[in-house]
């Protein structure tokens, strides 16, 4: 499969998405004392530079003022569009002459003026300051400010200009949400990576990557398309394997047949040697081992067969009734717990075949009982088969039993024959249920084998 070519883009991603996050809760706090500058300080209105005027040249008229007491009291309250206007009178020193008290807000506008170097407005938080109108009077030269005892309505944004410690924990906020959805953007194509990977080491060979990932021009949709060819290459390959040894063993009986008949020939002709015997119970077990290749073969690729809502203990009725059976023979106690409300999606023949395989070999180890229960849980449906045998001596096989082939060195082995099938072809009819199923020990023995099903299909 041929991956589109792509741009390798997600250092780029990171890089940009990290730093215009940062940058724009930088620069939004870094805008705020500029709004507040341009919205509170302005040119001087030609009015009230007019008002300044005019108080000017009623002092340079009467310059005896600026040497007497009445200065404090001259000019220091206009009226201006029939609110009270004060003015401030300041020598070339700085000094506030016709005020004692110094106020706080003057100053800072004080300054601010001569920052900028023209006459200029202010808007404070409840009045508004505005000057200088720079005059002479007998070559001194003076300045004038005025004062508005008024309050403007400000922009919201200027309330975190005011609150800083509330506007640094937004700012912290916001930058972990923007993270946070940038990281989200990222994080989703990966967990759906991940979602698939697990689905395909469970044994879900259909499993792939959605589209919506597939489909991203960047690494992520590369490595989804990898994956995607990788898992149809792994499918081809399993299902081959499994058709190869399906049609091996076809092949098989063939030869297999002609073997059987030739015995029979011979025994007919009284050629009845114990070699003869010997070969045909050979035969027989090879023709027991086909059948359980096969059938391990036919759960794999799950062949015509379809998923259907039935009810459990219908769909096991019959196995549940040879088990007893053969339980019986035994002198073997087999007790059954299994509601018949239970109603799943189920492969029938697959499932039946290997609760019968695990029954089997419940019952064939099991000293006196053998016990299957079906419990309803919250997402899936647990059946557990305990019985009372030996169990597994070695820990480290627990997990290996359920391998085609593989027959533990322990209480539970050779005496009884077969090829380590049983227990393969259980896990796989499990699995094609998207289903588990795990071994462990009983205290004090025995073993139990437990099958988790999903409700869903």
């Amino acid at each position: 499969m041929k991956l589109r070519q792509a741009p390798n883009n997600i250092f780029v991603k990171l890089l940009l998405g990290f730093w215009l996050c940062s940058s724009l809760i930088i620069a939004l706090i870094g805008l705020l004392p500029l709004l507040q500058q341009n919205h509170d300080q302005a040119e001087l209105p030609p009015a009230l530079e007019r008002m300044l005027a005019r108080s000017a040249e009623r002092i340079a008229s009467n310059p005896q003022v600026l040497g007497s007491e009445k200065l404090k009291h001259w000019s220091r309250f206009k009226e201006f569009k029939g609110r009270p206007a004060r003015i401030y009178l300041v020598d070339e020193y700085g000094k506030i002459l016709n005020s004692h008290k110094q106020s706080r807000s003057l100053r800072r506008f004080m300054l601010m003026a001569d920052e900028a170097g023209h006459p200029i407005k202010h808007q404070f938080r409840d009045e508004l300051l505005f000057g200088p109108y720079n005059f002479n009077v007998e070559g001194k030269p003076y300045s004038l400010y005025g004062r508005l005892p008024e309050h403007h309505p400000r922009p919201w944004f200027f309330f975190f200009i005011d609150n800083k410690i509330l506007t640094l924990s937004i700012a912290i906020l916001l930058s972990g949400l923007l993270c946070g959805l940038f990281a989200w953007h990222l994080g989703k194509p990966l967990r759906s990576l991940k979602r698939s990977a697990d689905a395909l080491a469970d044994g879900d060979l259909s499993s792939r990557v959605d589209m919506g990932t597939v489909k991203r021009n960047d690494e992520i949709g590369q490595l989804a398309q990898a994956f995607n060819g990788m898992a149809d290459s792994v499918e081809d390959m399993v299902n081959s394997q499994q058709r190869l040894i399906s049609d091996i063993s076809h092949e098989l009986r063939t030869p297999l047949t002609r073997l059987k008949l030739s015995l029979a020939l011979s025994r007919k002709k009284g050629q009845q040697t114990p070699e003869m015997e010997r070969i045909e119970y050979e035969a027989d077990q090879l023709e027991l081992m086909i059948a359980e290749l096969l059938e391990l073969s036919r759960v794999k690729l799950n062949a015509n067969e379809t998923k259907r809502n039935l009810e459990l203990a219908e769909t096991l009725s019959q196995v549940l009734d040879d088990a007893d059976f053969e339980a019986q023979q035994q002198q073997k106690q087999l007790h059954i717990d299994i509601d018949e409300s239970i109603v799943l999606p189920l492969y029938p023949r697959p499932l039946s075949r290997a609760v019968e395989n695990l029954l089997r070999n419940a019952i064939r180890y099991a000293d006196t009982q053998v016990s299957i229960r079906a419990l309803a849980q919250s997402n899936s449906i647990l059946i557990e088969i305990i019985d009372d045998g030996p169990g597994i001596i070695d820990e480290a096989d627990l997990d290996a039993i359920f391998k085609p082939f593989y027959r533990p060195q322990s209480a539970r082995e050779r005496e009884s024959g077969g090829w380590g099938l049983g227990l393969a072809i259980a896990k796989a009819a499990i699995q094609a249920h998207q289903g588990k199923i795990k071994a462990e020990n009983c205290q004090p023995h025995g073993l139990k084998i437990s099958i988790s099903l999903p409700f869903s299909s």
